[in-house]
């Protein structure tokens, strides 16, 4: 199993692709709809879920078989259908199209792998085993939930907004970075960022 880069992605506006419209299907669906993408599932049926966030314009829903040519022009597919001989023609297809990959329960064909997330307002602390045991990544996950509070999504904010402002004031990289990580340290003693 290779060893992953750990990255966040930007899929505001960006073509992805689900292929399966079962459960899982529909938690991936919806997770790329939280991050802004455009997403496409392809699947004969789908849950009722999917079905109203395809009657609500959410999704588009292609009713029918995956073909080769679905992940054209998409940055990332997602192959949800617990079908092995369908995974792996969409692992040949998605390659071929050159789209970022993953293969739910299958991390040998992944270009990517889902971390699990704990989010907080626009913290975001992701955990993850590299595929090796998704189940003590949730665990530590629930953990952590215990640690960091929704409080912390307000706090993120406000030091954002102390950040931008005290980066502003300065003239110097050196002096823009010292801003930033004085304002972190501020934050996070529990005093108000300057």
């Amino acid at each position: 199993m290779p060893d992953y880069f750990p990255a966040f992605l930007d899929l505001r506006g960006r073509r992805c692709l689900v292929v399966g419209g079962g459960e899982i299907g529909e938690r991936k669906a919806r997770a790329l709809l939280d991050c802004g993408a455009r997403v496409t599932v392809v699947s004969p049926s789908v849950t009722p879920g999917l079905a109203a966030l395809t009657a609500n314009g959410r999704v588009t829903h292609r009713t029918r078989p995956f073909l080769r040519s679905d992940p054209r022009g998409c940055a990332l597919a997602v192959a949800a259908t617990g079908d092995p001989r369908v995974d792996r023609t969409v692992v040949a297809a998605a390659r071929r199209w050159r789209a970022l990959l993953n293969v739910v329960d299958r991390p040998q064909h992944c270009d990517f792998i889902v971390p699990s997330v704990l989010r907080r307002g626009e913290l975001q602390i992701a955990v993850s085993t590299g595929g090796r045991s998704p189940a003590i990544a949730r665990e530590i996950r629930r953990r952590l939930e215990q640690l960091f509070g929704p409080e912390y999504g307000e706090l993120i904010a406000r030091a954002g907004e102390a950040r931008r402002r005290a980066r502003a004031a300065s003239r110097t990289a050196t002096e823009r970075i010292e801003a930033g990580e004085r304002v972190a340290r501020l934050a996070l003693a529990g005093r108000e960022p300057v």
